[in-house]
């Protein structure tokens, strides 16, 4: 069993942002971590789960993702993101970039969520607020090109 903890932090909603994610794998474990200058923390709650399951490298193993995001768990637990991608307007979902990106990796893999209240003392939870507080205060800060390019679309 691979347990992969994750977290998303925004400073502003949209504003600075950064993901945090630590892999596990028995005695093994795998910080992860970006920062983005201009991006919303539903994108970064999504992006944390995206690039800790493209890390993986093992992929016939169970994962067990433990996020503090009721948007990721909810949309993939309720399936409400399988009833989004087959339906014709999926390009007008918000975050729709990052939700075909979950899912081509979703679908490789054996996933169960687990939902935990944030910043209630979760050790892992905790240090993954930590990675993506860091990220999005202190850099390097990336383009998130997929906000950043509908917002522009938008202006």
């Amino acid at each position: 069993m691979i347990h992969l903890f994750t977290d998303g932090s925004s400073r502003g909603n949209p504003g600075p942002g950064g993901y945090g994610a630590i892999l596990r794998f028995g005695q093994h474990e795998k910080e992860l971590t970006q920062g983005f200058r201009l991006t919303t923390n539903n994108r970064m709650e999504l992006l944390a789960v995206i690039v800790g399951l493209e890390a993986i490298t093992r992929p016939e193993l169970p994962i067990t993702v433990v996020t503090d995001s009721r948007y990721v768990v909810d949309a993939v637990e309720k399936k409400w993101v399988f009833g989004w991608a087959a339906k014709p307007d999926f390009g007008k979902k918000a975050n729709e970039d990052l939700w075909r990106r979950f899912l081509k990796i979703y679908k490789q893999r054996s996933v169960q969520f687990r939902w935990v209240r944030g910043h209630n003392g979760h050790p892992e939870n905790e240090r993954c607020d930590q990675l993506a507080v860091w990220s999005a205060t202190k850099g390097p800060l990336l383009t998130d090109e997929g906000y950043e390019l509908i917002e522009a679309k938008r202006g």
